[in-house]
């Protein structure tokens, strides 16, 4: 298969591996070249522009930061969408808002060109590790033809629907709850820890207890031992709020919980802590907003 990859992030670079080892043709592209220069040397071809990551592939494959980059990369002067073939199949990987979704399918349409959404939940290591779980929408002739690329991706694919912001839809509701996972998470271990009670102790015997859950006990590890580079930081989550947030006001939906999150989110960056670990950073914050 011949892929362009556009996005080589903590991401897209163990995604592009991925793929590279299942033996596909990638053509990968990122906005540094260092990035791309590497992957060179593991059988990559390189791209100069995306325009040229886009052109002449059978799926392009796009895993970049947010909207705006989103924006600039697929839909701007020179992008990708417009480069691709007619029948060309692209798959947005990238969490980015429901209503840039939409607007990529009308463009989509409007050009031949097949799309699929398939956001993905994972830390980086997970997706080298080829272990992502990701959320399909679209037609089902496009996702039939996605669904063998995916599977090199991941451990298991949720059919959503037919419309691909269905599929964004269901990432940033996901991304919320672990937004809301990691701040209870970070209350109760402040509790602990107020109780002489090591958060350690505390946490392991709630997932035992209680939940029982991979994500309890991984997050709960990254947490208390946040790793360097973080893997996923708390502007991350900033981010991905505003996108559930936005996403629910344009359903006129109001969600209470969502919005006080605002604020602790603040308190995070208040306190210098945007670039920390996104679950490591959120228990710094509840610790010093403990304090106060």
């Amino acid at each position: 298969m011949r892929i362009g990859f556009l996005g080589l992030g903590k991401m897209g670079t163990g995604m592009a591996r991925r793929l590279l080892a299942a033996g596909h043709e990638v053509t990968v592209w990122n906005r540094t070249s260092a990035s791309a220069d590497a992957m060179a040397a593991e059988g990559a071809k390189v791209a100069t522009t995306c325009a040229q990551a886009a052109k002449g592939r059978d799926i392009v494959i796009s895993m970049l930061f947010d909207d705006e980059a989103n924006e600039d990369v697929l839909l701007g002067d020179g992008g990708a969408i417009a480069a691709m073939d007619a029948g060309t199949l692209h798959l947005a990987c990238s969490t980015i808002s429901v209503a840039l979704s939409e607007r990529l399918a009308q463009e989509h349409t409007s050009r031949g060109l097949d799309y699929v959404a398939a956001p993905v939940f994972g830390r980086p290591n997970v997706a080298a590790e080829g272990r992502l779980w990701i959320v399909v929408a679209g037609a089902d002739s496009a996702v039939a033809r996605a669904r063998p690329v995916l599977e090199t991706l991941s451990r298991g694919i949720s059919l959503i629907g037919s419309r691909p912001a269905q599929a964004h839809a269901v990432k940033v509701a996901g991304n919320f709850l672990i937004t809301m996972m990691i701040q209870s998470l970070s209350e109760a271990a402040v509790f602990a820890k107020a109780s002489g009670i090591e958060p350690t102790a505390l946490l392991e015997t709630v997932n035992s207890a209680l939940f029982q859950s991979p994500f309890y006990a991984a997050y709960s590890k990254v947490m208390l031992d946040p790793p360097t580079p973080p893997g996923a930081t708390v502007a991350l989550g900033v981010k991905d709020l505003k996108l559930f947030l936005a996403a629910a006001e344009e359903r006129g939906v109001r969600l209470t919980i969502a919005e006080k999150m605002k604020d602790r989110f603040a308190d995070a960056i208040a306190a210098g802590l945007e670039g920390a670990d996104w679950a490591g950073g959120m228990l710094a914050a509840a610790e010093l907003c403990a304090r106060r």
